[in-house]
């Protein structure tokens, strides 16, 4: 899953970012408002941590801005902007969570967690198609009860392919979802990790979960 956080305490950011990656999370950062919205209309991200205090353009214009051009990406304001009518200006121009510093990081990864299922239309962070269970809880995957050993970039190609069963996603999708910004493809990664997965995940069992569309990409579904 990506996450964007924008934070212009340097420090802070680098934190959050460390802690958010150390869960698994692919994480993109900025340090200003106008930042936040070029790479917003840019990047597919499944969460966003915002500050309200931000040079350029603060996080309350950022979001309107955002959703007055249709990006609807689930948002989190994290402030020191303690006041009760901060966090309901906030609420009320479209964000989905306020946190108030200082915070526990514990705190911040369950509203993440939260905000993340919200976006993906789940009630807990464990994902299914047909026997196969995807669990972001336990990172772990199984297939008819039996666990299949992942690496890292194999669960999240996976995760992503899961997350949006039964739409056809492009390579470039998923690359944009997997790999962060600075990442310098080359044209086949995708394939092979496809490969690395139908080889763990499919190729054991009668029916196929993850499917090639001739010039488009690739869908993960139950064939009718």
């Amino acid at each position: 899953m990506k996450i964007l956080v924008v934070e212009d305490e340097k420090d802070m950011n680098h934190i959050i970012q460390k802690e958010l990656e150390s869960e698994g999370y692919l994480v993109d950062v900025c340090f200003d408002g106008e930042s936040a919205l070029d790479f917003l209309e840019i990047e597919e991200y499944d969460g966003v941590i915002l500050d309200v205090m931000l040079p350029k353009m603060n996080g309350f214009e950022t979001l309107k801005k955002a959703r007055s051009r249709g990006v609807q990406t689930p948002v989190l304001f994290l402030s020191a902007r303690s006041r009760v009518d901060d966090i309901v200006e906030g609420l009320d121009i479209g964000a989905d969570d306020y946190l108030v510093k200082p915070f526990v990081f514990q705190e911040l990864s369950a509203r993440v967690r939260a905000m993340t299922r919200k976006k993906a239309g789940v009630r807990e962070n464990i994902y299914r198609c047909g026997e196969l269970t995807v669990d972001c809880n336990e990172h772990t995957v199984k297939r008819a009860e039996k666990l299949i050993a992942l690496s890292p970039k194999e669960f999240s190609v996976l995760l992503y392919l899961i997350r949006n069963q039964n739409i056809v996603v492009s390579r470039e999708q998923i690359e944009a979802n997997i790999w962060d910004m600075d990442h310098d493809s080359y044209s086949n990664v995708i394939d092979v990790y496809i490969r690395y997965l139908r080889k763990k995940i499919d190729d054991p069992y009668e029916t196929k979960l993850i499917h090639t569309i001739r010039g488009v990409g690739y869908v993960l579904r139950v064939q009718e």
